[in-house]
């Protein structure tokens, strides 16, 4: 375990995620093998039907591999049950998706707020946590407004800082740009980078070779396997 796990955020060996349709068996990971380091930020690529949507799944803690082991923080969640998964989830990840999740008739601190309701804090916590988080993505001075009142950048950025609510280990961004523009997707990276800077762990999943170039390292899978891998040096 220690070799496996040393101080990584993710360190996962010999994954594999057999589907079987009928008598055809489809290897979605293929003996998928991965270590990122505190700090890191990480875009994994590749094409459709690559295996980077099980993979990611299978980092967020939202499926369990058929086989292999996947140590999150220092946590063994290879075989969890789907309540524990659930609570290794809120411990280490937040979650950043393309579609922004937020509720409609709820403010953007409110909506922030989510996270925290089932947790031990208090009212007055949760909204000084939110507050901060809203405060570390730039919309202190949107706190009261809804997301029909903002354009699609401030709702990722809403999106962003409730996935940080929690203080998590790991930022798990799936396709954030994806329904932005491409000037709106620059401004969304640049956070990234500015979170990574403070220490944020980041692990991006992108189709667009462009967007995941600003990541400071790069992971191209195919067929359920890493076929090449490049760091900014």
């Amino acid at each position: 375990m220690s070799e496996l796990n040393g101080k990584a955020v993710i360190a996962a060996r010999d994954l594999y995620k057999i589907y079987r349709m009928g008598d055809v068996e489809v290897r979605a990971l293929d003996g998928l093998t991965l270590r990122i380091e505190p700090g890191e930020f990480v875009a994994i690529m590749g094409a459709s039907g690559s295996g980077k949507s099980t993979l990611m799944n299978i980092l967020g803690c939202l499926d369990r591999p058929t086989s292999g082991q996947y140590v999150l923080n220092g946590e063994d969640v290879s075989t969890l049950s789907r309540n524990q998964l659930a609570g290794v989830r809120n411990r280490y990840i937040g979650f950043v998706f393309q579609g922004f999740n937020l509720l409609s008739r709820t403010s953007a601190i409110e909506n922030v707020e989510l996270p925290l309701i089932y947790s031990d804090t208090t009212t007055k916590e949760r909204h000084k946590l939110a507050r901060e988080s809203l405060e570390r993505v730039g919309l202190a001075d949107r706190m009261d407004h809804y997301p029909s009142q903002l354009s699609g950048g401030q709702q990722q950025r809403v999106a962003i800082a409730r996935a940080l609510v929690n203080q998590p280990k790991l930022l798990l961004a799936d396709e954030p740009t994806g329904n932005l523009d491409t000037k709106t997707s620059l401004e969304i990276i640049e956070l990234f980078h500015s979170l990574n800077r403070e220490g944020m762990t980041i692990v991006l999943i992108t189709h667009e070779p462009d967007i995941g170039e600003h990541a400071l390292r790069r992971i191209t899978l195919r067929d359920g396997r890493i076929v090449h891998e490049e760091k900014t040096s």
